[in-house]
């Protein structure tokens, strides 16, 4: 695969990177919402302290990683129970 030499700029800081060509546009794109969020919490709360807005935002991106793997957790659960209940129905069917 092709690496790329990439710059993405982080609350005002620029940080050189090498990514896979297919990886370019999420890197960018996951920069750009970090930026974002940043900024958002600074109008919110008035906090100016760049550390402390990136804590602020990695917490976050934590939280919803964490939200999105009990809801899979659950998904798939739910997903076993009727697999099981379909398996009872057809050896009922079948004995």
């Amino acid at each position: 695969m092709e690496e790329l030499a990439i710059k993405i700029k982080i609350c005002g800081r620029v940080y050189p990177m090498k990514v896979q060509a297919t990886d370019e546009k999420r890197v960018r794109t996951a920069s750009n919402l970090i930026n974002e969020q940043v900024r958002a919490y600074s109008d919110k709360f008035g906090i100016h302290d760049k550390q402390d807005l990136l804590a602020m935002v990695a917490l976050d991106c934590l939280m919803d990683t964490l939200k999105s793997k009990d809801g899979a957790t659950r998904e798939r659960q739910v997903v076993a129970e009727k697999v099981d209940t379909l398996v009872k129905l057809v050896d009922q069917v079948l004995t």
